[in-house]
C-alpha cells in the first residue's frame, strides 16, 4: 500500500515538472490570457522579488548565452584569471610621482595581489601586498580592481586600460589624489556597475553579499511574478498585448525606454529624491520620480564629454529630435519604434565586440536612404573608400574627459566638427537637469551642493545653491534642516550653522527631527556635521552627543565613530574611547585613523607596549599618516629616546611644510 503511495505521489511530481517545463517553453499561443485591467507593471509592487539570472535562463538559454557575453554581462566577477583582461610580466610597474609609491601587479597561485613599495635609492624603505578581491570592468575598456575588508569594498590604486594595454593608476588617482587602498566603493557606485548587492545599512561602504555582474532584472524588473505566472500556465499572446508581469522596455513609451538606459548611462551628478534610494528605481517607471542628474554646461565646450553621458549626448543630436514621432497606429504596441532610441543600434543581449559596422550604418540609412542613396555631402569615392561608414564621421571616437587610455564613440550625432571652430574660452552656463525639466528648488540646490563637494571645489556652485534654500521661518529651518547644514558646513561657516541648531533646540533635533535611519544617511550626515561644528569650536560635550547620535544611526560608519571616539579621548575619557576603537577596528581592522587613536588612548592609559604594536601596524598600511608621525614621534619623546624621534618629524615636514609644531618639536630636539 505504501508502495503505491509513493508511486502516486512520484507520478504527480513528475507530471508537475512535466508541466512547469512545458509553461516554460511553451509557444504564446497555448494560453491566450490578458489581463486588460491593468496597465501598470505588476513587478513594480513591493511584493515582487528579484529571482536572479540563473532562473531566467531556464526559460531564456540563447539570450542568456549572449548577453553574459556583454559589457553588462561581464561587469563585475571574482578576481581570477579568466576574468582579467591585464598583461603581466616582471617589468609591470607604475609610479606615481606625487605619493613616491610604485605599483606592481602579480598573480600568487590563483590569486591577484598588489604590491605598494617606495625606494629611496635602490633600497626599499616600505612594503604593502593587498589581495584583489573583485574585478570591476568588463575588460573592453578597463579592469579596476576592489578589495574586500571584512564587507568594506575599497577601490585599488591600479587600473588595465584595455585598449592600449597598459596598466596606469584609476581614474580620480591622479595627479596627487592617490588614495591608495582607502577609496570607498559606495551604493551609487556599486548599482550601476552591478546588479543590486546587499548593502549594509548604516554604512557608506559594506556589504553582505554582491552579486558578479549585471543580469536580466537590472533592464526588466523583478521577475518573481512573471516566474510565477508561468509556472502556473498563464501565457500572455505577446505579439498582441503587452506583458505586465515582466517589463519590455521597447513596449514602453520613449522617456521610459531612455530612463531604463539613463539609470546608469546617464553619469554626472545624480541628485536622490527626499526619502528615494538608488535600490528603488526599477524599468518602466519614471526615473526622474527617484533621481535627477545634472551634468555642467559650458559655452564652448561643444566637444567635451563624460565616459557614461551617451543618453546624454544622443538627445542633443538632431537625428533623436526629429525622429520622435509616434506611430499613428493607436493600437501599436511599440509607439515609438521609429524613434531613435538607444536600442536602435545597440542590441543589450548581443555583445558591441560581435556586433558589426553594418548593424550601426543600417541604422543610419534606414533614415538617410539605402545604400545607393545616402543624404551625405562627402564625395563618392570616399564613401565608397570608407565603406560607407557614417559612424566613423558623424560619431568620432575620442577620449572622455574623466577616464584617462580610453577612447569612445561620441553619441552626439552631427556633422564633423573641426577643431578651430570651438571656442577656446570656456563660460560656465550652469547646472543642466538631463532629465527633468522643472526639478524642484530644493533639488537644484543639492545638486549645487554636490557639485562643489564631488567635483569642483568652487564656492560659487555653493552660493548658487543658497538661492534655492528657504530658511525664513522656523518652519522652513525644520524643513530644510539637512540642506541648510551641509551647505554652511560645506562653507566652514560654523557660527551660522549652529544658529540654525538654536533655532530648532539640541533636544528637538535629536529626538524629534533628526531620528532616521535611511540608505544614504542623511539624518546621520547631519548629525556629524553639527557635532564636527561643535568640536571646531570646542564644544566638545555638545559634539559629543551629536556624535553619538549619529553613530546610532549609522552603526557601521567608520568616520562617526572615530569622531566620537576622538571626542571622548579629548575629555580624557579614556576607557569609553578605547571601547569605541577596538570595536571599530574589529569590524574595519584597517582604517588607519581609528588605529593612529587606539594607539595614542594606550598611551595615555599608560599602555606604551600595546600603543607602540598599534602604531607600527598602522605604520605598516601608511608610512605617510601625518598624524600617526607625530604620535610616534611623541612615544619616542615619552621613552625618552630623542634622537628615534627626529626622523619621524623629519618625514612630517616634508610632506607638510607648514606643520609649525613638527618645526618646533624638531628644534627643541636637535638642540638637545
Amino acid at each position: 500500500m505504501l508502495s503505491k503511495v509513493r508511486h502516486s505521489i512520484s507520478l504527480a511530481l513528475f507530471v508537475i515538472v512535466l508541466l512547469l517545463m512545458s509553461y516554460c517553453g511553451a509557444d504564446s499561443e497555448s494560453v491566450n490570457l490578458q489581463n486588460t485591467s491593468t496597465t501598470t507593471y505588476l513587478n513594480h509592487a513591493d511584493s515582487a522579488k528579484y529571482v536572479g539570472m540563473n532562473q531566467c535562463k531556464l526559460c531564456h538559454q540563447d539570450i542568456y548565452n549572449s548577453f553574459i557575453e556583454t559589457g553588462m554581462g561581464k561587469s563585475f566577477d571574482l578576481a581570477s584569471k579568466q576574468k582579467s583582461s591585464s598583461i603581466i610580466d616582471k617589468h609591470t610597474v607604475i609610479y606615481d610621482k606625487y605619493s613616491n609609491y610604485y605599483y606592481q601587479p602579480f598573480w600568487e597561485l590563483d590569486s591577484l595581489k598588489i604590491l605598494e613599495f617606495r625606494l629611496e635609492g635602490k633600497d626599499t624603505v616600505f612594503k604593502r601586498v593587498e589581495k584583489v578581491d573583485y574585478i570591476i570592468g568588463s575588460g573592453q575598456h578597463t579592469n579596476s580592481h576592489i578589495q574586500n575588508v571584512n564587507g568594506y569594498f575599497n577601490q585599488m590604486p591600479m587600473t588595465f586600460y584595455t585598449q592600449q594595454s597598459k596598466w596606469d593608476l584609476p581614474p580620480g588617482f591622479e595627479d596627487g589624489s592617490n588614495t591608495r587602498f582607502t577609496r570607498k566603493i559606495g551604493l551609487e557606485c556599486m548599482s550601476c556597475h552591478n546588479s543590486f548587492p546587499e548593502f549594509v545599512k548604516g554604512s557608506e561602504n559594506k556589504y553582505q553579499s554582491v552579486p558578479t555582474g549585471i543580469n536580466c532584472e537590472r533592464c526588466h524588473g523583478p521577475g518573481s511574478i512573471h516566474v510565477q505566472q508561468r509556472s502556473t500556465g498563464v501565457k500572455i499572446d505577446t505579439s498582441k498585448y503587452i506583458d505586465y508581469s515582466i517589463v519590455n522596455p521597447g513596449k514602453l513609451p520613449i522617456d521610459l525606454q531612455f530612463d531604463v538606459c539613463q539609470r546608469c548611462h546617464l553619469q554626472g551628478n545624480a541628485v536622490l529624491k527626499e526619502g528615494k534610494s538608488f535600490y528603488d528605481y526599477r524599468p518602466g517607471m519614471k526615473l526622474s520620480d527617484y533621481m535627477t542628474t545634472f551634468l555642467p554646461r559650458y559655452q564652448g565646450a561643444d566637444d567635451e564629454f563624460i565616459m557614461a553621458s551617451h543618453a546624454d549626448r544622443l538627445k542633443q543630436s538632431n537625428c533623436f529630435i526629429s525622429s520622435f514621432k509616434e506611430e499613428k497606429n493607436e493600437t501599436s504596441l511599440r509607439p515609438y519604434k521609429n524613434a531613435l532610441t538607444c536600442v536602435t543600434c545597440h542590441n543589450p543581449h548581443v555583445s558591441v565586440k560581435s556586433t558589426g559596422k553594418e548593424v550601426f550604418n543600417t541604422a543610419c540609412q534606414n533614415c538617410h536612404g539605402g545604400a545607393n542613396q545616402i543624404d551625405c555631402s562627402e564625395k563618392r569615392e570616399l564613401l565608397e573608400k570608407e565603406k560607407n561608414n557614417c559612424v566613423g564621421c558623424h560619431m568620432p571616437k575620442s577620449g572622455s574627459i574623466d577616464i584617462p587610455h580610453v577612447t569612445v564613440h561620441d553619441h552626439y550625432i552631427r556633422k564633423p566638427i573641426k577643431k578651430e571652430e570651438i571656442a577656446k574660452l570656456k563660460t560656465f552656463i550652469g547646472l543642466y537637469a538631463v532629465n527633468e525639466k522643472n526639478p524642484d528648488s530644493i533639488t537644484k540646490a543639492k545638486a549645487y551642493i554636490q557639485q562643489f563637494e564631488k567635483f569642483d571645489f568652487n564656492l560659487v556652485y555653493l552660493d548658487s545653491a543658497k538661492q534655492y534654500i528657504s530658511d525664513k521661518t522656523k518652519k522652513d529651518i525644520t524643513k530644510n534642516i539637512d540642506i541648510l547644514v551641509q551647505l554652511y558646513f560645506m562653507k566652514q561657516d560654523f557660527n551660522s550653522l549652529l544658529n540654525y541648531v538654536n533655532a530648532l533646540g539640541k533636544d528637538n533635533l535629536l529626538k524629534f527631527i533628526l531620528t532616521k535611519q535611511s540608505w544614504d544617511n542623511q539624518h546621520a550626515w547631519t548629525l556629524y556635521r553639527i557635532g564636527e561644528s561643535y568640536y571646531k569650536l570646542g564644544d566638545l560635550p555638545s559634539a559629543s552627543l551629536f556624535y553619538e547620535k549619529a553613530s546610532n544611526l549609522a552603526p557601521h560608519h567608520s568616520e562617526f565613530k572615530n569622531k566620537l571616539g576622538t571626542t571622548y579621548l579629548a575629555q580624557n575619557k579614556l576607557a569609553q574611547s578605547i571601547r569605541i576603537f577596538e570595536k571599530l577596528l574589529d569590524e574595519n581592522p584597517k582604517f588607519i585613523p581609528s588605529l593612529t587613536n587606539l594607539g595614542y588612548a594606550y598611551l595615555l592609559s599608560g599602555n606604551v607596549v600595546k600603543a607602540e604594536y598599534t602604531y607600527n601596524k598602522a605604520l605598516g598600511l601608511d608610512p605617510d599618516y601625518e598624524m600617526l608621525l607625530m604620535n610616534m614621534a611623541g612615544l619616542q619623546v615619552y621613552k625618552k629616546t630623542y634622537k628615534e624621534a627626529i626622523p619621524y618629524l623629519k618625514r612630517v615636514i616634508k610632506k607638510n611644510p607648514k606643520n609649525e609644531q613638527a618645526k618646533q618639536l624638531l628644534v627643541q630636539l636637535q638642540s638637545m
